[in-house]
């Protein structure tokens, strides 16, 4: 049987001088260049707003601007604590989070395993396609389609209860059923996307190792776990980091969608509460102080996620 695949060694470079750190630079410069856009991109796009961030420490006023706005200190904070439906909303939204973790992230993987198993390439390709489609489509689209498949008196999966003996059950207007809703959703649209980087890690993987492991006698299960998976780690292990940086990110129009008066209660979660308590009740200091705790709790769960992971597996993000 095949030895199991370990990551491979790091390679990194470490300059000793200025000189020496230049040349370095010099000698790459052509990635340095492709890289300057998104460098750019995000220093404008992602850094300077961070300067915004003070307004979660100011009773802002949009006439005053920055400067000229109050300051109340930690006040918008205390108030986000005490505010009573303020533990449900956050609840909500850890609890859709562990769910997108537990269940959203492994699909892309056992999807690009099963599509890495097809041996006729036409097939494979077509299914490929089909699968990344949903991805395309807006929220808005998936809510309808969500809508008709669920709807009580014409959808289909209602249609199926009812041929087996039982009553039709309103999906979208139980609390009980709208996180599997929203999570089921979340992974038909973009699983099948999500394979991309799966399959072009299955891709760099050397073809000798099966071929040694089938000498061996191992089969197609015994090479999926002594090879192929060892051989994904490294990437699994990165998105993972970057996935739980946005643990508390679910996105507001993924579940704004899907939200009314029937499923509000364990449907809300902090996108949204920022959208009607800042949009809608101009409560922008308010909502800023709760979308930076978002914020500071998704930076905490990446340097965790970061260390546990180069403890562990020696993958790391940096």
């Amino acid at each position: 049987m095949a030895a199991k695949v370990t990551a491979a060694d790091r390679v990194s470079y470490k300059a000793t001088t200025k000189h020496s750190l230049l040349t370095y630079m010099w000698k790459y410069r052509t990635l340095y260049l492709i890289a300057l856009p998104g460098i750019i991109y995000f220093i404008i796009f992602k850094y300077v707003p961070l300067a915004g961030s003070v307004i979660a420490f100011q009773n802002y006023n949009i006439f005053k601007g920055f400067t000229g706005s109050e300051w109340v200190g930690l006040e918008h904070f205390k108030t986000m604590f005490q505010y009573q439906d303020f533990m449900r909303i956050l609840t909500n939204t850890i609890l859709l989070g562990l769910y997108d973790l537990v269940f959203a992230f492994p699909a892309p993987i056992i999807l690009a395993l099963l599509l890495n198993e097809i041996r006729l390439v036409v097939y494979k390709r077509l299914l490929q396609t089909i699968v990344y489609m949903p991805h395309f489509l807006s929220w808005v689209i998936i809510s309808g389609i969500a809508l008709g498949i669920l709807s009580p008196s014409t959808g289909i999966v209602n249609h199926v209860i009812e041929w087996l003996g039982f009553e039709p059950i309103y999906f979208l207007g139980e609390n009980s059923y709208i996180r599997t809703v929203l999570i089921g959703s979340g992974i038909w649209r973009d699983s099948g996307y999500g394979t991309i980087i799966y399959l072009a890690a299955l891709a760099g993987i050397n073809p000798d190792l099966y071929e040694a492991a089938e000498v061996d006698g191992a089969g197609r299960w015994k090479q999926t776990m002594a090879i192929t998976l060892p051989s994904l780690i490294p990437t699994i292990m990165i998105l993972f980091l970057l996935h739980i940086g946005k643990f508390l990110d679910l996105g507001f129009e993924r579940v704004w969608v899907f939200l009314n008066a029937l499923n509000t209660g364990n449907g809300e979660i902090l996108d949204t509460y920022i959208y009607k308590a800042g949009l809608l009740s101009q409560q922008y200091s308010y909502t800023t102080a709760v979308g930076l705790f978002k914020s500071v709790v998704g930076l905490m769960l990446v340097f965790i996620g970061n260390f546990l992971s180069k403890k562990t597996t020696g993958e790391s993000l940096y």
